[in-house]
């Protein structure tokens, strides 16, 4: 009885603990200038949390409507999920050639806002936040 109880609850507590996650996985997309800024997948394979970013080079200003191109798919990683925020980091090391070789990774929170609704803020840069959505 004492193991069959053990297991129930933690049957239970694994399903908790997989509602929470899903607030978070799938593919987040931000635009600016109405052109593509972001993509972002995060899934739970295995049950850890995984993920890529993929940031968007705008160019804007030069005569013509705002456009923009794909850069490099860089890993998240030191992933932290609270059921209401994602933590996690990026590295900076490929993102613009030689002069970024040996940046430290930068910092981001994913803060949920709604069922397929967040903010994408990096590390002490909150003014410049990513309003972003998930695909349904």
């Amino acid at each position: 009885m004492k193991l069959l109880l053990t297991l129930v609850l933690s049957c239970a507590s694994a399903a908790s603990s997989a509602d929470k996650i899903s607030a978070v996985t799938g593919v987040w997309r931000a635009e600016m200038d109405g052109v593509p800024a972001l993509v972002m997948t995060i899934s739970d394979e295995g049950g850890d949390l995984t993920g890529a970013i993929l940031f968007y080079l705008i160019r804007r200003g030069d005569g013509q409507p705002a456009r923009s191109a794909p850069g490099i798919p860089e890993p998240l990683f030191a992933m932290k999920f609270d059921g209401k925020a994602l933590d996690f980091r990026v590295s900076h090391r490929r993102s613009h050639g030689a002069r970024t070789a040996n940046d430290p990774p930068v910092n981001f929170r994913l803060k949920i806002t709604g069922p397929n609704e967040g903010m994408l803020v990096r590390e002490n840069a909150e003014g410049e936040a990513f309003r972003v959505s998930r695909d349904k």
